[in-house]
């Protein structure tokens, strides 16, 4: 059980609480205890939320009008943002960015979605490879820099990091952003240190970013503290956070050090980085949509597709329906995406199943012909839906429960359509 869940768990048994007293509050911060601990948050911490909460709902008045269950909720809400740490906005200006991590931290991939994400937002991006310690990593960063649509530059076999980034700037001096990917360790050592420092002495980042797994919990505090003592760390980033159980313990023990988490890694994909917003991890923890990011995920997605903005709202056939099933599969998992709309309880066989229905039909709609994707009546054809369950390596009942799914949802499409009233507040909240 994920922390999300285990809150979720702890808040729903509230439900049926008509008053809170000593009994119900207790019950309460014992599953609040366990959901944290399970997290890997420090026990300190877990104590001091949870004697917090229970002063607060025993000792001072509910404002009249609001339930039980929402005051606590509000309460665990403000708590957890507290723990969780500040937010974190970054400066969008030229800047050279030092990451030191360890091995097995994420720090490679973070590197190019690091890049990414600046040049995405203007600012031109280049990858420097001083990872001399591992084999292939040069390799791997050359590889991501391609597919991340940004400058590379390392030095194949050259063992001196310092040497490697004095001629990458000189290289890559037309580049707006500068991103350093240094070798990682086991433990941080004499050596490993010694080769920050001379890297930091040549390259003179004005930010330097400690990448930590999340699965390391709330040994990051303890990690952050020896980095940032030996080579002074503007900030952390979490990587993994989407397959671990103690993302939470990772970020509050960061917290704890008086270090900022600046942006988690929330999958393998070069867009799976998010800025870190306290307010919103703790929102999608509990349940509360977050729009905001669902919507930035949506507009990526269309563009990593090369996709007109226009072709997804026009009418809908299996041509356009094709398009937005190519966007979606840009997005990432559709756990993280039905997170982010305040539906994380989904089971997650019902997810599965669609995900691999999502799948299923874009291999169908791909075996169709133009004329088929412009008119869905064409694929009533028996002879037709043999040969594109012949062609997608699907049974004709798959394409007939297509064609069955699809029908639905052009009947929901128009009604939206013709909704003058859903279009004007659906516009209206798209250009907040």
């Amino acid at each position: 059980m994920d922390l999300g869940e285990g809150l979720r768990k702890a808040i729903a048994r509230l439900s049926g609480a008509t008053i809170i007293d000593v009994r119900t509050i207790r019950e309460f911060n014992r599953e609040l205890q366990r959901a944290l601990i399970s997290a890997d948050v420090e026990l300190s911490l877990v104590s001091a939320i949870t004697k917090r909460i229970e002063d607060a709902a025993l000792h001072e008045k509910i404002p009249e009008g609001v339930a039980p269950r929402d005051y606590i909720t509000n309460m665990v809400y403000e708590e957890l943002v507290r723990l969780m740490g500040r937010s974190y906005a970054p400066e969008m200006k030229p800047k050279r960015i030092l990451l030191a991590g360890m091995y097995g931290s994420g720090k490679t991939t973070t590197a190019a979605k690091l890049a990414r994400y600046y040049q995405e937002r203007g600012l031109s991006a280049g990858l420097i490879c001083c990872d001399v310690a591992r084999p292939a990593a040069f390799e791997q960063l050359e590889t991501l820099a391609k597919d991340a649509n940004v400058a590379f530059f390392g030095i194949k076999g050259e063992k001196n990091p310092r040497k490697i980034v004095e001629k990458a700037m000189d290289e890559l001096r037309s580049k707006k952003v500068l991103i350093c990917d240094s070798s990682g360790r086991s433990a941080l050592d004499p050596e490993l240190i010694s080769e920050l420092k001379g890297i930091a002495g040549a390259f003179r980042p004005e930010e330097k970013l400690l990448v930590i797994n999340a699965d390391t919990g709330q040994v990051a505090g303890r990690q952050a503290r020896e980095f940032d003592s030996a080579i002074g760390i503007t900030g952390v980033i979490v990587t993994k956070m989407d397959g671990s159980g103690k993302g939470g313990g990772a970020l509050s023990a960061v917290s704890a050090s008086n270090v900022n988490v600046t942006f988690i890694g929330t999958g393998e994909k070069l867009n799976a980085l998010e800025l870190y917003d306290s307010k919103k991890f703790v929102g999608r923890l509990l349940g509360m949509p977050d729009l905001e990011t669902l919507l930035e995920h949506v507009n990526t997605a269309i563009k990593e597709a090369n996709i007109n903005p226009e072709e997804v709202g026009t009418e809908l056939n299996f041509e356009t329906f094709y398009t937005q099933l190519k966007a979606m599969s840009k997005m990432g998992p559709m756990k993280g995406m039905l997170g982010m709309m305040g539906l994380a309880d989904v089971p997650k066989d019902m997810v599965e199943q669609g995900e691999q229905k999502l799948k299923l039909y874009k291999a169908i709609i791909g075996s169709m012909t133009k004329e088929e994707r412009r008119s869905e009546r064409l694929v009533r054809d028996r002879g037709r839906v043999r040969r594109i369950a012949a062609g997608s390596g699907t049974t004709e009942k798959d394409v007939r429960t297509l064609l069955s799914d699809f029908n639905k949802m052009k009947k929901f499409y128009e009604l939206f359509k013709n909704d003058r009233n859903v279009r004007r507040n659906l516009s209206k909240f798209m250009q907040k």
